[in-house]
């Protein structure tokens, strides 16, 4: 009987450890979601930097090409940008976007994102960094592919 209550406590244990790191993976991939759809998505739509700021890590780079062509800018150039141009919101012309993945493992994400806005079918590669309990992005990697 005490090699039976043994044997099944060393399974149980296992199953019950990998159960808690799930939930917790889920957890994290529903924060990172959350901040795709309200920070970055949002603030994309409407060309709101002060959402991108709270998303994006002040020394992250935006790399990528965009119709073939080399593009390389700082967060900050970029949301400078986003904020300067007219919004998908303001314009009035379609704006759908989706996330295709997310990745989790520690403290860092991957997320593959597709975006298409005015005449462009961008596909994103973000990747986030979980720094003071909060998901950053640190790196975004873009290319504009035909619709």
């Amino acid at each position: 009987m005490k090699i039976l209550i043994v044997f099944a406590w060393l399974f149980i244990l296992p199953v019950n450890s990998y159960a808690q790191k799930i939930n917790i993976m889920k957890t994290e991939q529903n924060a990172i979601k959350n901040a795709i759809e309200q920070l970055y998505f949002k603030g994309i739509y409407e060309g709101n930097p002060d959402l991108l700021k709270q998303v994006f890590h002040k020394d992250a780079l935006v790399v990528g090409d965009i119709k073939g062509v080399p593009y390389y800018k700082t967060s900050i150039q970029y949301i400078e940008g986003v904020g300067s141009r007219l919004s998908p919101e303001k314009s009035g012309k379609d704006f759908k976007a989706a996330i295709i993945s997310i990745d989790v493992i520690n403290t860092i994400a991957t997320a593959k994102l597709n975006v298409k806005m005015y005449d462009f079918n961008y596909y994103n590669f973000i990747t986030f960094h979980k720094i003071d309990g909060k998901w950053l992005i640190v790196n975004k990697t873009l290319t504009d592919v035909d619709p």
